[in-house]
């Protein structure tokens, strides 16, 4: 079985419940998307600036006979954020998965970097899963339980070039990931990380020319496909693991071990 047909098979473990998923419109957080709506969830596809975008993803879930809506809001933006999770709760009834992959890929070396800059990284990561799971979380513990996945990736402990900010929110991520999954235990939520390692994506505007990239620094000898990550937060969003909690999944081919 292909790749993105598993990430992509059809199931039921999601019926009736709702997914928001942050920067769902490329690559990783566009393939975390698909997925969960393949599993029967109704799915929230956010996007920081492009409604169109988000329509795009939308037709495809809706087309593939899933249910979707776009919701435009920039994660750093508490009231912006509180104002989706209610449209979101509004519109399909509930909420029951939170998936953090909103950020922004930037190359600086610290001696150039502005303290404007590492406010902006910081505040999309880590500010945003802050206003994302308050308000959320009423909503999950209405529902009766929950799970959140944020995705992180190798920098988190490895560190990165050129990449001071980005190191920090990922290193972050995986902290919060731990607290809050103690904190929110005994309302049944899940939180969960799945760490991403060399990835077959584009930046904005460019194609992806090459699947599967070679890659000598992985084991596996290949870069990963966004459709893998997927299935990752698919799993840890599904019941089969309902006893998985506070962990981070790394999908990186091998190439670090943690």
């Amino acid at each position: 079985m292909a790749i993105q047909d598993a990430a992509l098979q059809p199931g039921n473990e999601f019926k009736g419940k709702v997914a928001l998923v942050t920067g769902a419109t490329r690559n990783i957080g566009r393939s975390i998307a698909l997925a969960l709506a393949a599993g029967g969830a109704s799915v929230a596809v956010n996007s920081r600036v492009s409604r169109e975008a988000g329509e795009k993803i939308v037709k495809e879930i809706n087309a593939a006979g899933g249910q979707a809506e776009t919701f435009v809001a920039d994660v750093a933006d508490a009231k912006a954020v509180n104002a989706m999770v209610e449209a979101t709760v509004k519109k399909f009834g509930r909420l029951d998965m939170l998936v953090i992959n909103a950020s922004v890929r930037k190359q600086t070396p610290f001696a150039d970097m502005s303290f404007d800059e590492w406010k902006g990284i910081l505040g999309i990561t880590l500010d945003g899963s802050f206003h994302l799971a308050k308000a959320c979380l009423p909503h999950m513990i209405k529902a009766g339980g929950g799970a959140i996945v944020t995705l992180g990736g190798m920098m988190a402990l490895s560190g990165a070039k050129n990449r001071v900010h980005g190191s920090v929110v990922k290193h972050g991520l995986v902290g919060m990931t731990r607290a809050l999954a103690l904190d929110l235990a005994q309302y049944n939520i899940r939180v969960n990380c799945v760490s991403p390692g060399q990835m077959n994506t584009a930046a904005a505007g460019e194609e992806i020319t090459e699947r599967p990239s070679p890659s000598k620094n992985v084991p596996l000898g290949r870069k990963g496909e966004p459709e893998e990550v997927a299935a990752a937060v698919r799993f840890l969003c599904s019941p089969a693991s309902s006893f998985i909690s506070g962990q981070t999944l790394h999908v990186n081919g091998a190439q670090m071990m943690y």
